[in-house]
């Protein structure tokens, strides 16, 4: 994980305490590289409308960290360990290359249609 993950994912867990969760997703992920700082941060939760006392309050909440916490586990056991990651019926794909995602779609409506057969 880069430096600023956590950070960002708490970021992400106060403004979705706002109900704007994919706001401010959109808004971290548009920035890149040194644009992703705790300064930047803030300036995303303003712009998308964010009560800022709000905001700083659930940033430092420990229920913030024991959720982005339980949320670090819950992706380590799915096997999640980048973002974003993709998973089909469950299998994480590795190959990201338009051809193999089209595989793995055929290989699982293969299956599928072979249990329905069944």
């Amino acid at each position: 994980m880069h430096k600023m993950a956590a950070p960002s994912a708490l970021a992400a867990i106060a403004a979705q305490n706002q109900g704007k969760f994919w706001q401010m997703h959109d808004a971290l992920f548009a920035m890149h590289g040194n644009q992703l700082n705790k300064k930047a941060m803030r300036e995303a939760a303003e712009k998308i409308g964010l009560d800022m006392q709000q905001f700083d309050k659930d940033l430092a909440s420990p229920a913030t960290q024991q959720k982005l916490r339980k949320d670090l586990i819950s992706s380590q056991k799915a096997g999640v360990n980048s973002t974003p990651s993709m998973f089909i019926n469950g299998r994480p794909i590795k190959n990201r290359s338009p051809n193999a995602i089209q595989q793995m779609i055929d290989q699982e409506l293969k299956k599928s249609h072979a249990a329905a057969s069944n």
